[in-house]
């Protein structure tokens, strides 16, 4: 068997000799660093309780619309990739037909995470593909039995120095709570307000969400007032366990400043059901620059993130639910969309807004532009269909000359693979190095500055946007 292409040292570096020894200078800087993961979906009771990981298949496979998606669109059912760990003859075959699709990753940014994993993490020693798919299944399988490799002992063989989750607004946080009280562990695990379903009043469970919410944390108050009452309430709560930012999953970016009046009176025709859809729209708009006001006064960074048609197609949403690979990127404008949040907030002391997109056309036409104005604006590391290699490079490109480097969130993994988040941290600072190298090659920064900024980029940066 040959060594695995994820073994090369060089993986990911320029391909011209001398600019590759300066990324390769420039990477050696930055390799050992702790990883810092300030937004992600890993279960915080996963760590908790130290929960062993699942079969080969159920932890790699069925939960990742990435890798699910792709063999989908060569003709498997999802039914053949949807299932595992409770029958293992059943995650077994899932594991064959992933070994039997693993040629259609060639070239993906799901490849090169899934091929780093299999050689750092899991130790296969050579490429899936020269591996029959019964023997790489039951090497994975031994690996995941070993005492040492449960989550907490991961993550300090990980080197992970922060770890956010992604959480409910009334979610007691008694694992976050467990975890900081806890004297064996010193990583940091911090919950993160995600009011999505709180807001969007089109969400099939907005109703009861608001009604639970408002009657146990809305301090006796009813209506609108008793709503926003306990939003601010859940936040604070949320500041009281260690929590640094609101995220915010939006089909737009769009926000709006309504009067109190038309606010209460959209409110009420929700929950009454007569909304209608602008009234929808207008009044998630309007949530948005609530929250941007609450991040104001609570110090939360608020991260935004629209841009993605979810649930494409209705019949496999119906069939197995959301997050299974069918979530498709539209075009998304953010210049007027979010100014009027940006008129009373953009130069409001200590306020940090970070946008995110999946419409590369905007990295250069509307993001970098207003984070090169406003003190409170941040870009977003490249996310979800855009965190790959060639993307993260047209992002460097497309921003810094507008921005430098300090305006950048620092790499986000948005990751539910706990694995996998070494793989996405290293994949970056090996972009980061080469978009570098680049400009030291080509006498745009010298060598000394470049060791500097890798440094900013990679550790200051998240630290600094996220007020770590």
């Amino acid at each position: 068997m040959s060594q695995s292409i994820a073994a090369n040292p060089d993986r990911l570096l320029p391909a011209d000799p001398g600019t590759r020894s300066i990324a390769r200078s420039l990477l050696e800087r930055v390799q050992d660093l702790p990883i810092i993961s300030p937004h992600g979906h890993v279960d915080a009771a996963v760590i908790e309780h130290n929960t062993p990981f699942p079969d080969p298949a159920a932890l790699l496979v069925s939960p990742d619309h990435y890798v699910t998606r792709l063999i989908h669109a060569s003709g498997v059912p999802m039914d053949k990739l949807l299932a595992g760990g409770a029958n293992p003859s059943e995650s077994r075959e899932i594991w064959r037909t992933f070994v039997q699709a693993w040629p259609l990753f060639e070239g993906t940014a799901s490849g090169y995470w899934l091929r780093t994993q299999f050689d750092s993490v899991f130790k296969l020693g050579a490429d899936l593909g020269e591996i029959s798919a019964d023997a790489s299944y039951d090497a994975i399988a031994a690996k995941l039995v070993e005492p040492d490799f449960r989550p907490r002992q991961l993550f300090k063989d990980f080197n992970i120095e922060v770890l956010a989750t992604t959480d409910d607004p009334l979610d007691s946080l008694a694992s976050h709570k467990a975890i900081a009280e806890d004297p064996s562990f010193n990583g940091r695990v911090l919950p993160t307000f995600r009011p999505d379903a709180y807001l969007n009043i089109a969400h099939p469970a907005w109703g009861a969400n608001v009604e639970r919410l408002v009657d146990s944390a809305g301090d006796g108050a009813t209506g609108y007032t008793g709503y926003i009452k306990a939003l601010e309430n859940r936040r604070r709560y949320f500041v009281d366990h260690g929590a640094v930012s609101a995220d915010h999953g939006v089909l737009t970016p769009a926000t709006l400043k309504l009067d109190r009046a038309e606010a209460e009176r959209i409110f009420k025709l929700a929950r009454a059901g007569k909304a209608t859809a602008v009234d929808r729209n207008t009044f998630e708009a309007h949530m948005m620059y609530q929250m941007a006001r609450m991040s104001v006064e609570d110090g939360l960074v608020m991260t935004i993130h629209p841009g993605s048609f979810r649930n494409h197609h209705q019949p496999t949403f119906d069939a197995y639910g959301a997050d299974t690979g069918h979530d498709i990127p539209f075009a998304t404008n953010y210049t007027e969309a979010i100014r009027p949040l940006l008129q009373d907030f953009g130069t409001a002391k200590d306020f940090h807004l970070v946008l995110f997109t999946l419409d590369e056309t905007v990295f250069s036409r509307e993001l970098a532009p207003l984070a090169g104005f406003y003190p409170s604006v941040y870009l977003g590391a490249p996310w979800w269909f855009l965190d790959a290699p060639d993307a993260m490079l047209r992002f460097r490109s497309a921003v810094t000359e507008t921005t430098g480097f300090s305006r950048s969130s620092g790499f986000i993994d948005d990751t539910r693979a706990f694995c996998s988040i070494p793989a996405r941290h290293d994949a970056s600072r090996r972009i980061e190095a080469s978009f570098l190298a680049r400009l030291v090659a080509e006498h745009r920064v010298s060598e000394d500055r470049a060791h500097e900024i890798i440094v900013d980029v990679v550790d200051s940066s998240p630290r600094r946007v996220f007020k770590l």
